[in-house]
């Protein structure tokens, strides 16, 4: 195959980590900002999301050439309004060189045919990536602090942006510095108390109660490096208590808080369709308001925390039997010399027909149960909400049974699978 040879200006797909390949184009990087070493790679700014990121060369794809390819396998809305984006950006570049094109000025001088820039004062480009010499674009506000973000898993991502501003319709980025952290440290500190210390924001989110706490309650937890002013923004699902718990201790310091857990699943989450669901300080929640804007399509602020972890273990109850009863219907189908396929068809006809239905059956007729939701962390949430209708005197009698065949599944090592591997509990 022959070798592409990019360079600035050039309209590019480019794929991070576990991301799907996304539309940008070949930018300078700031001058303080530094190459990664050891990697043959370009400085790419996304559309759709302004965000940047230095991308190796082979995890970049010309764009025109790739285009029909990648529309194929990616059909999300953030995803398409990129693709709109990338075209509008196409228009204007067209609409431009044609005026260039033959006219000269006033003293009739042709004007030089020069290459197209691709960071102009009317593009939506982030001005921190302009030349310092010219003025942003009167419609933008730079923003002052750079978002990092944290992973749980790997301690921290690969992108290295000059800033993470979403410009996303009419977003107005947050002038707090802001922070994501995990158990595992973050990049700005070296533990919790470090990371809280130095931001205005800390959002966290982590598996399960005690992981929420120790985070907070721990050894150079982030309850250390709290206070007065500094905001905690909880985006686990844990129970009620937890969050009176944490939402005490943050306050007793000084410190703002607000629980944030978000309902969706891996894959809204990369296309930035979560639903978030806010309760505490509600000012709190306003200085994030661009920060979800750019993590999910809507967000609801229900009041005192607590609030947000009582609705959300609601949903996610609902959810998880839902699944264990589609399951049920699939294995008794099959128990009864019925087509499951057939079952499928059907149900995907009638009124319970829904994305969800189909690609959890889909995954299961076909084994497929990588994660997009872990079954674990559905089981856990059945748990919670149990125990919450315990402390409310209210029967919860089906979640009570689901919960029992999520418990058989993570027997069976089915854990760190998709909640729709409790299939497997039936058929075992």
């Amino acid at each position: 195959m022959a070798t592409v040879h990019l360079r600035i200006g050039d309209l590019v797909w480019g794929k991070l980590g576990r991301y799907p390949p996304w539309p940008g184009k070949i930018v300078s990087p700031p001058k303080d900002l530094k190459k990664p070493r050891g990697k043959k790679c370009h400085f790419v700014k996304f559309f759709g999301t302004e965000d940047h990121a230095w991308i190796k060369v082979e995890q970049l794809k010309p764009y025109h050439a790739h285009k029909e390819e990648m529309i194929k396998i990616n059909k999300g809305k953030r995803f398409q309004q990129a693709v709109d984006a990338v075209e509008d950006f196409l228009k204007k570049a067209k609409g431009k060189e044609q005026n260039s094109d033959g006219k000269g000025d006033s003293k009739g001088k042709k004007t030089p045919n020069k290459p197209l820039k691709i960071l102009e004062e009317d593009d939506e480009d982030l001005s921190a990536l302009k030349d310092p010499s010219e003025k942003p674009a009167s419609s933008m506000e730079p923003i002052s602090k750079r978002l990092k973000i944290i992973e749980e898993d790997t301690g921290s991502t690969s992108i290295q942006a000059a800033d993470s501003t979403a410009i996303n319709g009419s977003i107005t980025p947050t002038d707090k510095s802001v922070t994501c952290s995990s158990r595992k440290g973050a990049r700005l500190g070296r533990t919790p108390a470090e990371v809280a210390s130095m931001c205005d924001i800390t959002f966290s989110c982590v598996s399960d109660p005690k992981a929420a706490r120790d985070l907070v309650l721990g050894p150079s937890g982030v309850l250390q490096g709290i206070r007065p002013g500094k905001c905690y923004v909880e985006m686990s699902t844990v129970d009620p208590e937890t969050i009176t718990e944490l939402s005490q201790v943050i306050t007793s310091r000084g410190g703002r808080f607000l629980e944030a857990p978000v309902a969706g699943s891996q894959q809204l989450s990369n296309d930035g369709m979560l639903v978030i669901l806010a309760a505490g300080d509600r000012t709190v929640y306003e200085d994030c308001s661009s920060c979800f804007q750019a993590m999910g399509k809507t967000s609801f602020f229900l009041g005192e925390a607590g609030n947000a972890a009582r609705m959300m273990l609601i949903l996610n109850m609902v959810q998880g039997s839902f699944m264990a009863t589609i399951a049920e219907g699939l294995t008794l189908a099959q128990a009864t010399g019925q087509s499951q396929q057939t079952f499928l068809d059907i149900l995907c006809q009638g009124q319970m027909a829904s994305t969800f239905v189909d690609q959890k059956c889909q995954n299961i007729l076909q084994g497929n149960f990588k994660p997009d939701y872990y079954l674990k962390h559905i089981q856990k949430d059945l748990r919670l909400a149990i125990s919450m209708g315990d402390m409310a005197n209210h029967p919860t009698p089906m979640a009570a049974a689901a919960n029992e065949v999520y418990k058989r599944a993570k027997a069976l090592d089915q854990s760190d699978n998709d909640i729709s591997a409790v299939y497997r509990a039936y058929i075992h």
